[in-house]
């Protein structure tokens, strides 16, 4: 009579092809989290909640020492870094300069000479 439990070897066969199985669902499930999210969106998911505005955070910054930045420590690819890097750089543009408001006061201009006193 054989017995369906055999202590040892009868008992590593299931448990290694049950620990494949779990290994090989686990790797196959892992994604890009941040693919096709626009850079604005990974922005409000992953940094607006310490900053605010994501105005400033480039200043004085290489785009390429940005992206190596943002690659290790925040994003999950190197083209989402570049995305979030180049974004950050966009916005951290100088504003354009506004329109003159109705009934705002033009700005100071150089002093002018003296009309010259014409004579009768």
């Amino acid at each position: 009579m054989i017995s369906l439990f055999r202590p040892g070897r009868g008992l590593i066969a299931p448990f290694t092809t049950l620990a494949a199985a779990v290994l090989t669902a686990t790797v196959a499930a892992a994604q890009n989290l941040d693919a096709g999210k626009s850079p604005a969106k990974l922005f409000a998911d992953g940094c607006a909640t310490c900053h605010r505005t994501p105005r400033g955070l480039a200043k004085g910054r290489f785009s390429l020492t940005l992206t190596w930045f943002l690659k290790d420590h925040y994003a999950t690819s190197s083209d989402s870094a570049k995305a979030l890097a180049a974004y950050l750089e966009s916005v951290d543009e100088p504003p354009p300069r506004a329109a003159a408001k109705p009934g705002a006061k033009p700005p100071r201009s150089s002093p002018r000479p003296p009309k010259a006193v014409q004579s009768q």
